[in-house]
C-alpha cells in the first residue's frame, strides 16, 4: 500500500512537472513560417527516384536520339539546352523540364515519327510515366517565364517544319539528362552532367 501511495504521488510530481514547466516551453516556441509546409510539398513533388532512371531507358533514350540526329539537317538550331532555364530559379527547373517532356511527348513522340524509330514506344512511356510522377510538381512563381521561353522552344521547332520534330527526337539524349539533372534526387543522381 505505501509503494502505491509513493508512486500516486510519484506521478503526480511527474504531471504538475510537465504541466508547469514543459508544456509552455512547447505552446512558447516559434511557430514555422507560413506556408513552410506547403514548400516542403511542393518540393517534394518536384523530385523523382533514381530508379527511374535506369541504364536500359537510358540506352534506348540516347540510340533513339542518335538514329534521329543523323536526318537532322539543322546544326544551328537547339531546342533543349540552357535558354530553356533563362531568367528562371534553379528551384523552377524541375518544372521547367516537366512541362518541356509534355510538350516533346504530345507534339512529337505522339504524332507519325512515333512509328519510324526503334525504342520510341519505349520511350514515351518512359518520359510520360515521369510527367506522372511529377503531375504535382508546380513552380513557385515565374509561371510567365516559363511559358514564354517553353513557347519560344515550340516556336522554334515549328518553325523548323518537320526537321524541328527530327531535331526534337535528336536531342532526347539532352532531355533526359536535363530531366535527371533537374528532378532527381541530389544525393540519388548518377554522375551525368547536362550537355550545353
Amino acid at each position: 500500500m505505501a509503494c502505491l501511495q509513493t508512486l500516486t504521488k510519484s506521478f503526480s510530481a511527474w504531471v504538475f512537472f510537465c504541466c508547469c514547466c514543459c508544456l509552455p516551453l512547447l505552446l512558447g516556441g516559434p511557430l514555422p513560417p507560413k506556408g513552410a509546409g506547403v514548400a516542403f510539398t511542393a518540393h517534394h513533388a518536384c523530385r523523382l527516384k533514381k530508379v527511374n532512371f535506369q541504364p536500359y531507358i537510358r540506352n534506348h533514350t540516347y540510340t533513339l536520339a542518335k538514329m534521329a540526329r543523323v536526318s537532322d539537317q539543322d546544326t544551328d538550331n537547339r531546342l533543349i539546352g540552357q535558354q530553356l532555364y533563362a531568367n528562371i530559379k534553379e528551384s523552377n527547373h524541375c518544372y521547367m523540364m516537366k512541362k518541356t517532356v509534355e510538350t516533346v511527348v504530345k507534339d512529337v513522340l505522339l504524332t507519325e515519327v512515333k512509328d519510324q524509330y526503334l525504342y520510341a514506344k519505349e520511350v514515351v512511356e518512359f518520359l510520360a510515366s515521369l510527367t506522372q510522377q511529377l503531375r504535382h510538381c508546380e513552380p513557385s512563381g515565374q509561371r510567365e517565364q516559363i511559358e514564354k521561353n517553353l513557347k519560344e522552344m515550340k516556336r522554334k521547332m515549328a518553325e523548323l517544319g518537320q526537321n524541328g520534330k527530327t531535331k526534337a527526337i535528336g536531342e532526347l539524349d539532352l532531355l533526359f539528362d536535363y530531366t535527371e539533372n533537374a528532378c532527381a534526387d541530389a544525393s540519388k543522381k548518377g554522375g551525368h552532367k547536362k550537355k550545353n
